[in-house]
């Protein structure tokens, strides 16, 4: 691996002092709330890095119920850890152009839905939505999303998580 040509290994991890810190405030809300959500913006691409990980499961055993990634405005898989759901990534909900104004393409993007009850998540799914030409953004067959729900599917798998097509709806095992 150390030849001329040969790609890096990028190997990533989380700051000590600031998983500390989040993990305290989750521990401290934890204490206050019914339900915790961890929103962490992060990522690079399509890929789930060590440290979004990190932190993911560092949120978890903290006490959060749920935890949502977003920034690469990639439709991310999705993980379920000690029985509860990580949404690595919600892709693209609501933007229509990039930085310096750039339009995108035709970006897709993830709306959660869980449900919960006294003790925790109960069920959690979520939808597919795309933008329409008047930059709204609107919900969208799943039968239309066949590639990215079997990618979807596959990566989320390697994770623990199953996903069902429920309708246009997709399940993710708990």
């Amino acid at each position: 691996m150390n030849r001329p040509g040969i790609p890096p290994i990028v190997v990533t991890w989380a700051d000590r002092e600031y998983l500390a810190a989040f993990t305290e405030d989750i521990a401290a809300l934890r204490r206050e709330a019914d339900i915790v959500v961890a929103s962490c913006h992060w990522g690079l691409g399509e890929e789930v890095l060590d440290y979004m990980t990190e932190i993911a499961h560092a949120a978890v055993e903290a006490g959060a119920d749920i935890v949502i990634g977003h920034g690469p405005h990639y439709s991310l898989p999705v993980e379920i850890y000690r029985g509860k759901p990580i949404f690595y990534g919600l892709g693209s909900f609501s933007f229509h152009t990039g930085h310096g104004g750039r339009r995108h393409g035709d970006w897709i993007g993830m709306l959660a839905r869980c449900e919960i009850a006294r003790g925790g998540v109960t069920d959690a799914r979520f939808r597919f939505v795309r933008h329409n030409a008047a930059n709204e953004t609107v919900l969208c067959p799943l039968a239309d999303e066949s590639i990215t729900f079997g990618r979807l599917s596959e990566r989320s798998a390697r994770l623990g998580a199953t996903l069902t097509a429920e309708g246009d709806w997709v399940r993710i095992g708990l």
